[in-house]
């Protein structure tokens, strides 16, 4: 049958708009990797809350339900894994889920995992604002780093961040009993020796520094807004240009916006 030329842009329209299919979220990691090597795409899982986790209910309405992300199906294959409070979840699927929380560290909701073909993780995202269109841009750039090298890039920094949550766990052993007696001189000389005796070094020991000291400042000085931008400062001055030094300016302006409001709210 041959159609009148004005319907060719129409009929276009049409098959664009089909070929977004609504998205499909599987409830089991196995299966997704079977379709995503089948169909050569890669694999986000959502680690979510589905009743109770506020996060987790805004991406899933503002990103993942909006009809304008359904185009991410064409480089994913979805995985949603759920850990209610309140409905109902089969016994053997909440254990399965456990086992899979433990495997990937998971320490939050949401935490949404990317995954190659062979179940392996190359980047880690969660909420984020802006709606589909900034989550479409920032699975784009993610998807640059689905093969070996960013596996591994990926696989260096969550051994690093498990190094360093051992070492925070040791050093709020050491210091914890100096700042329940309120002996932050002691706390310090302490945080000092720990750095020391564990060779601690560059970026993770900037991190480690900064984060002693904060929680030293914040129970010496409860509330008081210019000594935590004071010690931002203080250590923006050894390090700007790292991405703790990023994090630390985000920080500062936070804690100033803070600072500012109360101020206004007491005249």
């Amino acid at each position: 049958m041959n159609l009148p030329r004005f319907l060719f842009p129409v009929v276009a329209l049409v098959a664009a708009a089909s070929a977004h299919a609504e998205i499909t979220w599987l409830t089991d990691l196995d299966q997704a990797k079977a379709v995503a090597a089948k169909e050569k795409k890669a694999i986000l899982v959502d680690f979510t809350g589905s009743d109770w986790c506020g996060w987790c209910i805004r991406l899933k309405k503002e990103v993942f339900d909006q009809k304008d992300f359904e185009v991410a199906a064409k480089d994913f294959v979805f995985v949603e894994l759920d850990f209610p409070r309140g409905k109902k979840q089969d016994p053997a699927v909440k254990a399965k889920n456990d086992a899979l929380a433990k495997q990937f560290n998971i320490q939050g909701f949401p935490t949404v995992l990317l995954l190659n073909a062979k179940g392996q993780v190359f980047a880690t995202t969660g909420y984020e604002e802006g709606g589909p269109a900034n989550y479409l841009q920032s699975l784009k750039k993610f998807l640059k780093n689905n093969n070996e090298a960013g596996v591994k890039k990926f696989a260096d920094a969550a051994a690093q961040e498990a190094k360093q949550a051992e070492l925070n766990e040791a050093l709020d052993g050491v210091i914890g009993p100096f700042i329940d007696k309120k002996d932050y001189a002691g706390a310090e000389a302490a945080l000092a020796k720990f750095m020391k005796d564990k060779g601690v070094t560059g970026e993770a020991a900037t991190r480690m520094n900064f984060n002693a000291r904060m929680g030293i400042a914040m129970a010496s000085k409860p509330g008081d807004h210019e000594a935590v931008i004071k010690l931002i400062d203080a250590t923006l001055a050894k390090d700007s240009k790292s991405d703790f030094a990023a994090e630390l300016k985000g920080l500062r302006e936070r804690v100033e916006k803070v600072r500012d409001q109360q101020a206004g709210a007491k005249k």
